[in-house]
């Protein structure tokens, strides 16, 4: 049974195949302005009504990079819910989930985690490695587990989309909305509140490490309680957030962001324009179709009692749509492995290493400052420049080089001022001990990578 939402895209599948290349397209330049950027796309939901608040190109197709993750989770917090694994359940992971490139908790093949673990790998580090184990444990396969999200996106009403992996690595043919990406996360909160909580989490324990959120808008931006980052070279940066204030509540999307520190200032100034004209009470909207002979105050709650009854039958895989003419991937950009590696150290390093403030003007910003540095623990120095980007690159080229080495670090950078310039330090932290931190820097020497630790 499908639930259409009323405001979704009517395009036809065919349609958006004749679109893709254009939308999807790398071309904007860093310092291409908002309106001027082809990745750019942002809608502003109502959770309470379901009215849309805001909207730019949001039935536009567009990669969803690491937000492809919320659909993993909603699947496995399904699969929680009806009782087919729990969250001590052991996650195998295969060859084919121990070699997909960072972020990635770094698992050997053959090696497990629980369930639970492997959830906070995914809403705090974004794990790719976890993202492929889960889904085989799932779905049998990867292929199979993508035939799965696609037809749970379509079952609730996500139109513009269509999965070909779990974890939101670069393929063609997987694209989505913001609209839809809305829509997941709405469906997300109201359908699993009981382990909604998940995507608030700062930061997890595993095993020496402690892995922080990429989503830094928890803790700096009142009422922000998740929900997913997203990076990778072709999606720009991207980034879904569910706000709420006292009964007024928001789910807004923002995707093709040019850096982390820009997408999350447009995140703020939406939310701080739009959380206030949001309603505080239950209607009809235009997002969210009621369900035909149900009467209750919430039109998502109608949508998901429809969708997903308490005894709901095991989701059949539809088949996999027709995959995009060669004609128009051929304008798709694609990133190999190894550039993946580095794109997605990049970003990594973006998520977690935040100099520049959010504007201070903003009424609704949390007087909680979020430090670029790790607070205790020894790091590695593998650079020093002047150019924040310089550092950055360097970050990506170390973690393309000897990402196995550091898959449970992580990326950041520090200023020092000296002599009226500022400068910018390329670490890598979370190392507990100094011992630690010195042998991950004679491992790295051994690459050609000078180093050194620090605390």
């Amino acid at each position: 049974m499908r639930q259409v939402l009323a405001g979704i895209a009517h395009r036809t599948f065919q349609s958006c195949r004749t679109t893709i290349a254009i939308a999807l397209a790398v071309t904007a330049l860093a310092a291409t302005p908002v309106h001027a950027n082809s990745k750019y796309a942002a809608i502003v939901i109502d959770a309470n009504t379901g009215k849309t608040l805001f909207s730019s190109n949001a039935d536009e197709p567009r990669y969803p990079a690491s937000l492809t993750k919320m659909m993993t989770l909603y699947l496995t917090f399904e699969a929680l819910k009806n009782g087919k694994i729990d969250k001590t359940t052991k996650v195998k992971f295969s060859n084919n989930a121990a070699k997909e490139p960072p972020t990635k908790l770094g698992v050997k093949p053959g090696g497990s985690v629980t369930v639970e673990t492997a959830i906070y790998s995914l809403v705090t580090k974004s794990a790719n490695d976890s993202a492929t184990a889960l889904a085989e444990l799932l779905g049998g396969s990867e292929t199979n587990f993508a035939r799965m999200m696609t037809t749970k996106a379509r079952q609730l009403g996500m139109t513009g989309t269509i999965f070909r992996n779990a974890n939101g690595l670069p393929n063609p043919a997987q694209h989505t909305t913001a609209r839809d990406m809305a829509t997941l996360g709405l469906a997300l909160r109201e359908n699993y509140p009981q382990y909604y909580a998940y995507f608030s989490t700062r930061s997890f324990q595993y095993g020496k490490q402690r892995l922080a959120n990429h989503n830094r808008l928890l803790g700096r931006i009142k009422g922000v309680d998740g929900i997913k980052t997203g990076y990778t070279r072709a999606s720009g940066f991207n980034l879904v957030s569910s706000v709420s204030d006292g009964n007024r509540r928001i789910v807004a999307v923002v995707m093709g962001g040019q850096s982390a520190t820009s997408r999350d200032n447009q995140m703020a100034e939406l939310i701080r324009t739009h959380l206030p004209k949001a309603s505080s009470k239950h209607g009809a909207g235009d997002l969210v179709a009621k369900a035909s002979g149900e009467s209750t105050k919430s039109p998502i709650r109608a949508l998901a009692n429809a969708i997903l009854p308490k005894n709901a039958a095991k989701t059949e895989p539809l088949p996999l749509e027709p995959v995009v003419a060669e004609a128009t991937v051929d304008n798709v950009a694609t990133v190999d492995v190894a550039d993946q590696e580095s794109a997605e150290a990049q970003a990594a390093a973006e998520e977690q290493a935040y100099a520049e403030p959010i504007p201070a003007r903003m009424a609704d910003i949390d007087p909680v400052k979020t430090a670029s540095v790790p607070k205790s623990g020894w790091s590695i120095q593998v650079a020093s420049s002047p150019s924040e980007v310089e550092a950055r690159a360097f970050l990506a080229n170390t973690n393309r080089k000897a990402g196995n080495l550091l898959a449970s670090a992580s990326a950041y950078t520090t200023t020092f001022d000296k002599g009226g310039v500022t400068y910018y330090r390329a670490r890598f932290g979370g190392f507990d001990t100094k011992d630690d931190a010195r042998n991950a820097c004679n491992a790295l020497k051994k690459k050609r990578i000078d180093c050194y630790a620090v605390q």
